[in-house]
């Protein structure tokens, strides 16, 4: 697969930038976004720097996970049911902790930053999405291994706060990571026993879940990085946690990071995703029940700390079950 040119400075990569604005996104991991013409055109540039984001630094990735998936060309073997915005992208050489992203501005398209769930059909063509996604680099001899599934499930554990609170870090998300693991053991006891030693040491949910079928995963499935555009094919940002893992992890994070805007239940959503890899070739029925159990376990290690934030509600109660019963496939 032919490799993408990585510009040595951010400076090439503005050449004939016009029209700079500040913009404004919903993420939190410490990036900056500026809004820029070239030649009258609209694009986004998105500056990622692991001085000043700690998702990044949790990513343990030189450089950017962005910039080594640019690089390789992985992002050109995309399905044609993704669109992904980046035209160009920069490794500073006077900078070393800094890599610059130049996107087209695809804001319109964009699902809206609202409380509102999205519709059904949107949510169906996402997941539909998601399944080609993965059955396109299905157990892919690709080299895809970008963020190790390691950090992919530490990133929001209690050791990525304690990094950051050593740093002097003042960002919102660790702040919030290190308030809610401790709760979790007081407001959902049982899943706290199975989900909090894994936040520690995640070795046994990895191997068990590396023992099933491979795909190349985005990582960050949430609504923010997500829109559909004028061809109805489905817009995905912010490739910051990419790598090779289960396809259901996926899906086990949409569901658990979405949860207050899905307009049909996460069992719906879950038979719609498994449908979309039926339909396109893959055989399930031999690994699919094990492989979820455990993807599903897997989204509670990583957001046990926010739906404890929340208390004992019907959310925590649905992910605490799915936790106690995947505790076994662990041995």
């Amino acid at each position: 697969m032919p490799e993408r040119p990585v510009l040595d400075s951010v400076a090439a990569l503005l050449d004939g930038v016009t029209d700079r604005a500040a913009l404004d996104a919903p993420g939190k991991s410490g990036a900056v976004l500026e809004r820029v013409r070239i030649e009258g055109r609209p694009y986004v540039v998105k500056y990622l720097d692991h001085e000043a984001d700690w998702s990044l630094r949790a990513a343990g990735v030189p450089g950017s996970p962005t910039v080594a998936l640019w690089e390789r060309g992985i992002l050109d073997a995309l399905p044609h049911e993704i669109v992904q915005p980046i035209v160009a992208v920069a490794h500073d050489r006077d900078r070393p902790t800094l890599s610059v992203v130049l996107m087209h501005d695809v804001g319109p398209w964009l699902v809206p930053a609202v409380d509102e769930p999205i519709s059904a059909e949107q949510n169906t063509r996402f997941l539909d999405h998601m399944g080609a996604l993965h059955v396109t680099f299905w157990e892919t001899g690709l080299d895809v291994d970008v963020v190790t599934p390691r950090n992919r499930y530490l990133e929001l554990s209690p050791r990525m706060a304690a990094a950051e609170a050593a740093l002097g870090s003042t960002h919102l998300v660790p702040s919030l990571v290190a308030e809610g693991w401790p709760r979790l053991e007081s407001v959902a006891p049982r899943a706290a026993a199975v989900v909090v030693p894994l936040v520690e040491e995640p070795d046994p949910l990895l191997a068990a879940l590396a023992a099933t079928p491979q795909t190349f995963v985005h990582g960050n499935w949430k609504l923010d990085n997500l829109g559909t555009d004028d061809a109805g094919r489905t817009v995905l940002l912010d490739w910051e946690t990419p790598g090779r893992g289960a396809g259901t992890a996926d899906l086990a994070w949409y569901l658990a990071i979405n949860c207050r805007r899905l307009p049909v239940s996460k069992e719906r959503a879950i038979d719609d995703y498994r449908a979309a890899l039926e339909r396109r070739g893959v055989a399930t029925e031999p690994w699919w029940e094990r492989q979820l159990a455990l993807a599903l376990l897997g989204a509670l290690v990583q957001f046990g700390w926010e739906k404890a934030l929340g208390g004992y509600d019907d959310e925590l109660a649905w992910w605490e079950e799915r936790a106690v019963e995947a505790a076994p496939l662990l041995r």
